[in-house]
Parts: structure tokens; sequence; C-alpha cells
């Protein structure tokens, strides 16, 4: 099961992504976790994004493609994986699929989880993260079920994004709409979009997710 997570910021991508390797046992590719893990480790794209990075320059598609298809190879993706935050673009998105065909690969099912603008605004004012798991929790929405003790792993630091705020969120959704809100036509065009109500009860949404993939 190889998937794609489109949403705007907010829609609850990594919830759902968190929930999806649970249940199925794939990983989970974020770009920023695969960009740090390379630097990490040295690998010789992770070199190259580390001497870009400090120039205090972006990070250039040719190396996070490099570093996407780094990962791709490694064991656990034998299996399958959900791309989160990758692709933005349709270059990236063409890419992508080039990539994976010269991997033997295809992609399952792209998943767009379709939420109000106005409801993601508030949805990002009030979330922040587990320090030590990364799981996501709400202010509002999504407590832990103890007062401060994360229920994934246990612990007890959190950490919220400093641009988790109303401002910067409606400059981000512009961006979204943008650069990757084509990707929507892209993937409708191939037969692999499907659309899930991301403005229902978490569990409502993974459910619906679950559905989706049952019927691939």
């Amino acid at each position: 099961m190889r998937l794609i997570l489109l949403g705007p910021p907010g829609a609850g991508k990594g919830t759902q992504a968190h929930r999806l390797v649970e249940r199925h046992g794939i990983p989970q590719l974020s770009t920023g976790d695969m960009l740090r893990a390379a630097v990490a480790a040295g690998t010789p794209v992770g070199q190259r994004a580390k001497a870009v990075m400090d120039a205090g320059k972006l990070v250039s598609d040719d190396i996070v493609n490099a570093i996407v298809s780094e990962r791709l190879d490694q064991p656990d993706c034998s299996r399958g994986f959900i791309l989160d935050g990758y692709p933005r673009t349709l270059m990236q998105a063409d890419t992508t699929e080039t990539m994976l065909a010269d991997k033997g690969m295809e992609l399952s099912c792209v998943i767009e989880i379709k939420v109000n603008d106005d409801v993601l605004v508030d949805r990002i004012a009030g979330r922040y993260t587990c320090a030590n798991c990364g799981m996501g929790y709400h202010d509002e929405n999504l407590k832990p079920a103890k007062d401060g003790i994360c229920d994934h792993c246990g612990s007890t630091e959190f950490k919220r994004r400093a641009d988790d705020n109303a401002d910067t969120v409606r400059t981000r959704l512009q961006a979204y709409y943008k650069e990757t809100s084509p990707l929507l036509g892209y993937y409708y065009a191939k037969g692999l979009l499907k659309g899930v109500d991301g403005m229902g009860e978490i569990d409502a949404v993974t459910e619906e997710i679950e559905a989706l993939l049952a019927g691939l």
C-alpha cells in the first residue's frame, strides 16, 4: 500500500498518518524527517543537503528528490509507505511517478483530506505535539487522556510551532492553494484521487480512510 496524503496545513494529515502507521505497519515519510535523517546519517545526499543548509539556502528539488529516492530504497518501505508533505508541486509529482516506476513501484491511492479554511485557522492555533514521539494534540479537540502526559509514549514534554498563529496560517494556506492544489487535478486525471471529509471527528475520518483503502 503506497499512499500520498494531501490537504492544507492543519487538515489532520499528521494525525491520520500516525494511525495508518499503527494499523498497517508501514512508515510515514515526511520530507522534514527524511532530510534530518539523511544529514544525521551523513549519506552523500545528506552531505549535499547539509552544505546547502549551513549556507543558509533552501534545499533544492533535486536534493529533496534524491533524499526521497534514497529513503524508498530502505527495507521498511518494501510493504508500502505514506508520503506526507511530498510531492508539493506538479514537477515533484512527475518526478515521483518516474522514481517509483524505476523502482518497480506504483501508487495505490492519493487521499485528499477536505476541510473548511476558517476551521483550519482555529485548529492550527490550538495544536501542539509530543516532543518525544511527535503525536499531535489540540487545546480543545484532542487533549491527552491524562493531562500533561502523552498517550502514545508517556512523555511529559510538549512543543508548539512558533508559526502556528492565524496570520501565518492564512499565508501558508495561500501558498498551498497556489503550489499544491494543482496536484488534485493531476491525480484525479490518473484515477488515483480519493477524498474524505476532514470536518468530522478524528475517528470518523480514520474510518472513512480505512473504508477507501479496503476498496482498493
